[in-house]
């Protein structure tokens, strides 16, 4: 089992950044390959980045390559996001997600989930 807690979203204007934690329970943490989705009102879960086990291996969809930066901290068990040069349509509520294979990038393939950071981004 494994235990995720988001934190770090909020409101900030467009053009700005913010950092998103996601800690985990467990000794395990540097078997799991960890992903950041996001949902956003009468849309979808869509992937958003993710990274190894190791943390050798990122990817990140379209939208969000170049400006988003995913990294991980396997001694303080957590990932982080950073998310730089924020536009509205970024605003949605962004969750982590843990399994066991890395590339996995649809949200039903995960198999633990956090409750989720709300991130807005006005214009």
């Amino acid at each position: 089992q494994v235990q995720l807690v988001e934190s770090g979203g909020g409101l900030v204007q467009a053009g700005g950044s913010l950092r998103l934690s996601c800690a985990a329970s467990g000794r395990t943490f540097s078997r799991y390959a960890m992903g950041w989705f996001r949902q956003a009102p009468g849309k979808e879960r869509e992937f958003v980045a993710d990274i190894s086990g190791g943390g050798s291996m990122t990817y990140y969809a379209d939208p969000v390559k170049g400006r988003f930066t995913i990294s991980r901290d396997n001694a303080q068990n957590t990932v982080y996001l950073q998310m730089n040069s924020l536009k509205p349509e970024d605003t949605a509520v962004y969750y982590c997600a843990a399994n066991l294979v890395y590339g996995r990038r649809t949200p039903g393939e995960y198999d633990y989930w956090g409750q989720g950071t709300q991130v807005t981004v006005s214009s």
